[in-house]
């Protein structure tokens, strides 16, 4: 909606008449005429006393929907925070199931070089008599 249509739309709401609403703003009926018909706009300073005489925030007036904007960007952040959660559970599984091997393959060639199952690598050789 342009902003002329939400003046005029809260002027309305206000039971203010534009000669009502311009003595608030200092300007004229003519000037708040043209900022309704959008052939002028109001400078900052107008905007911040239109946005009192009318009691709306200025983002409210010239259709800034802020909201929506933040709205958008915690989703968005929402979103990312999901997937750097995914991929740092990833790296914590694939660490700790490295851990586990390394451990395993640990045990497994002290238990085999020290431990009660050690094989014995002793080499037998026969002997022959020839005859």
């Amino acid at each position: 909606m342009a902003l002329g249509q939400n003046i005029l739309d809260y002027r309305k709401k206000c039971g203010l008449s534009q000669e009502e609403l311009g003595e608030k703003v200092n300007v004229t009926r003519q000037t708040i005429s043209n900022w309704e018909l959008g052939e002028t706009s109001p400078n900052p300073e107008q905007l911040k006393l239109l946005s009192k005489a009318l009691n709306v925030s200025v983002d409210e007036l010239i259709d800034n929907d802020i909201e929506n904007v933040i709205l958008k960007k915690v989703k968005l952040t929402e979103k990312q925070t999901k997937s750097i959660k995914k991929i740092l559970k990833g790296l914590l599984i694939g660490f700790i199931t490295l851990l586990v091997i390394d451990i395993i393959a640990f045990a497994i060639c002290f238990f085999g070089k020290f431990g009660p199952f050690k094989e014995s690598r002793t080499n037998s050789y026969e002997i022959r008599e020839v005859i």
